[in-house]
């Protein structure tokens, strides 16, 4: 367990840094996270995405894998919108169906995944990141924007989105094998760097404007509970039933989905909050907490499951 939260440390210390950073400039160098919120949206996230589905291995015993994660995810976050409306009259409701989702999968769950499992496993989980991306930018994106919008205004910023196009064009060249030089793919390296700086930066920046009297400890408590607790057990459940019932997967697919499970809340939701307006600082605090608190929740169930 030590060695676990010891290697995990190392590796994702950086991105505390980026945190830090991003306090740093908005507190101080008057940087403005409403201009940096729609800059990940819509110019590096499309990029990323494009980048990730395109070198995607589409293994066809895996095949089922990402239908399957795409539906666990949207009805974990229709649950929660049901439970949380019943909590809250305002959008915060919908911050916490959204975060209930999703997760840190890339910056963090990337890392976790080659620390906890084998190299041939842990390339699998590029799946999960590939489907928090399409649930994040579809249902996720409906369901924070709903906070602000109408139905109809809220799909018809989906389909505005341009990191649905870049996923359906990645894809399209991906299963026509399609050649792009390689000069062009480590260009877009680049974006997955800028993508994750300004993305943790972002919790920082949100943090930079909460005051403490301000704090909203029940959707802290709830937001963390949900994705430290339920999300994980649900999915030990459902694994459980898996094995016992349906033998839809194999024990690599088991273990990508609880590495999945087991990652603190997702960088994106503030970032989403920001670009909607919805609570930009809980979001940012209840982030910021829920990848401290992971420290000790992640080696319990990775001692005890993986």
């Amino acid at each position: 367990m030590f060695s676990v939260v010891a290697s995990l440390t190392l590796k994702i210390f950086p991105l505390y840094i980026t945190m830090f950073l991003g306090f740093i400039s908005s507190r101080y160098l008057s940087v403005s996270r409403d201009v940096i919120a729609p800059l990940i949206v819509y110019i590096l996230a499309p990029m990323v995405v494009f980048y990730a589905t395109y070198q995607a291995n589409m293994n066809k015993s895996v095949v089922l894998f990402p239908f399957m994660f795409f539906f666990f995810c949207a009805s974990i976050s229709f649950l929660s919108y049901f439970f949380a409306k019943r909590v809250w009259s305002d959008n915060i409701k919908n911050l916490v169906a959204f975060s209930a989702g999703t997760g840190n999968v890339g910056y963090f769950g990337i890392p976790l995944a080659f620390i906890l499992l084998p190299p041939e496993v842990a390339n699998i989980y590029i799946f999960t990141l590939l489907v928090a991306f399409f649930y994040e930018y579809t249902i996720g994106f409906y369901m924070i924007s709903r906070g602000s919008f109408t139905l109809k205004q809220s799909f018809a910023k989906i389909f505005k989105l341009p990191v649905i196009y870049a996923f359906l064009v990645g894809l399209t060249l991906n299963l026509l094998e399609v050649k792009i030089s390689i000069e062009f793919l480590s260009f877009m390296e680049y974006f997955k760097g800028a993508y994750t700086i300004l993305g943790m930066m972002m919790i920082g920046m949100g943090l930079s404007t909460l005051k403490v009297r301000e704090i909203d400890i029940k959707f802290i408590f709830v937001t963390n509970f949900i994705k430290l607790i339920v999300l994980p057990l649900l999915t030990i459940a459902i694994i459980w039933l898996d094995k016992t019932l349906f033998h839809l997967f194999y024990a690599d697919i088991y273990y990508v989905l609880l590495v999945w499970a087991i990652v603190p809340m997702a960088a994106n939701t503030v970032t989403l909050a920001t670009l909607f307006k919805t609570k930009p600082e809980q979001a940012a605090i209840a982030v910021f907490l829920s990848t401290l608190s992971s420290f000790i929740t992640i080696p319990i169930f990775a001692a005890f499951f993986i």
